[in-house]
């Protein structure tokens, strides 16, 4: 048998775009798969009815010495509509993602961008000083500072393990 017949048929052109991938092509159908399964409020959707995107921003969380900080992606959604609350150790980012004005004249073939509701709430470490976390928002990126506490050094302590 020849080795071709083995490995998944990949065109020139897109490999010297580089417009192959597997893993995004693995991702999206297993996406499509628990869209389809649970719609977007958790419940089975209908055959045939499209689920509605969810908006989940994207974020990166970096640790300093001193600090923790957050990047969100939040592009389209203007500082007035975000909120963001520290409460029982876990930060809160909420907002809104309003749409523009629709025209109704138009035919759209294809609409990708989503609207509505978003929160991302993320569980803070415990030696963190909430009553000094820093935020703020430019380009569409929010960038949320969370400095640690004074005397939160990390120590590691060896235990002991006794035979029985």
């Amino acid at each position: 048998m020849r080795l071709q017949y083995l490995s998944p048929r990949i065109s020139k052109r897109a490999l010297t775009t580089g417009g192959y991938d597997p893993f995004r092509q693995f991702r999206s159908q297993f996406d499509r798969l628990f869209e389809d399964f649970f719609g977007d409020e958790g419940v089975p959707a209908t055959r045939g009815e499209a689920a509605a995107p969810a908006i989940s921003p994207n974020l990166d969380v970096a640790e300093s010495d001193k600090a923790y900080e957050i990047a969100v992606e939040l592009p389209g959604v203007a500082e007035k509509d975000l909120d963001v609350t520290v409460s029982d150790g876990v930060l809160a980012i909420k907002g809104e993602k309003r749409s523009e004005s629709e025209e109704k004249d138009k035919n759209y073939h294809r609409v990708e961008r989503s609207y509505g509701s978003f929160e991302r709430r993320l569980t803070l470490p415990a030696e963190v000083d909430a009553e000094k976390i820093d935020a703020g928002f430019a380009n569409g990126v929010l960038m949320v500072t969370i400095p640690k506490a004074e005397g939160a050094k990390e120590t590691v302590k060896k235990i002991a393990i006794k035979s029985a």
